[in-house]
């Protein structure tokens, strides 16, 4: 099994638009939204807008059928297929919601390949209304991150993603991602990670901006085809290494057991 975490992000990731701002335009409520906008929190105006759908006889199944024609590259679900073949274990991290994510991946048929998503909370009321959370209540427990929004902080669960990983296993992170709360992430990763940021995308520019700060090494993609085709030739890299090593380890081994107990036994032949 590959000793490699591929974590990525959602909206202009993983789908080529924004998720919320998907759901909000195709159901025909943009102009509200963007008079709202200014005026709360984007995890407060999200729950407003599903009560202001749900006002207007809009179902949950409307919203699915919504998200299931959501636009995304037709090499990125095979190349997550790949990747999980693989043995990689793959995450999410997103600032979109768990509703919108799970119904889009269930959709395109990988919602299995993933082993977590974090991401704010979405659940259906009782009355048939999509409520949606902010990760985490940044009124009474703020992260305390300046560089990302304030209901969720990417970082701090990175951290806790390599905190969880055991150190004998030795695992290397790949962290795709697109918008400004992915460069947070990308600082927390280690010199033998690797960030790929979408190219011309906020995460890009930062990155490229601040580039002694980022320890991972730094491969931009464009399009589903370079996603699939960079993050495939990473997992390919690592393996190929960490095989290496294991050559190394094992030769390192066997010269001194010779050399502790002289040479070592051949195998004897299988009787018959």
């Amino acid at each position: 099994m590959a000793g490699i975490v591929v974590v990525f992000d959602f909206d202009k990731t993983i789908i080529d638009v924004d998720s919320d701002n998907w759901v909000v335009d195709e159901l025909g409520a943009t102009d509200l939204f963007n008079q709202l906008l200014p005026t709360m929190p984007w995890n407060s105006l999200m729950d407003r807008m599903m009560n202001e759908l749900h006002t207007q006889v809009i179902t949950i199944q409307d919203i699915e059928e919504v998200l299931k024609r959501v636009p995304i590259h037709p090499r990125i679900v095979p190349a997550i297929k790949s990747a999980y073949a693989l043995g990689c274990d793959l995450r999410v991290i997103s600032d979109a919601n768990v509703f919108f994510i799970e119904t889009i991946l269930k959709h395109v048929g990988i919602r299995d390949c993933f082993s977590e998503i974090n991401t704010n909370p979405g659940y259906v009321d009782e009355e048939g209304r999509l409520r949606i959370l902010p990760y985490v209540d940044f009124i009474t427990s703020p992260h305390g991150c300046n560089l990302c929004p304030p209901n969720m902080c990417k970082g701090t669960i990175v951290e806790r993603i390599q905190a969880s990983i055991p150190k004998e296993g030795k695992k290397r992170m790949i962290y795709l991602g697109d918008g400004i709360g992915d460069f947070c992430p990308s600082l927390k990763l280690m010199e033998t990670d690797f960030v790929m940021p979408r190219k011309d995308f906020p995460a890009w520019n930062l990155i490229n901006k601040n580039r002694t700060l980022v320890k991972a090494t730094v491969h931009e993609w464009t399009d589903g085809e370079e996603f699939e085709h960079i993050l495939l030739q990473l997992i390919n890299t690592i393996t190929v290494e960490e095989s290496q090593l294991l050559s190394v380890e094992y030769c390192k081994f066997q010269t001194m057991s010779k050399a502790t107990h002289g040479a070592l036994p051949q195998a004897l032949p299988v009787p018959y």
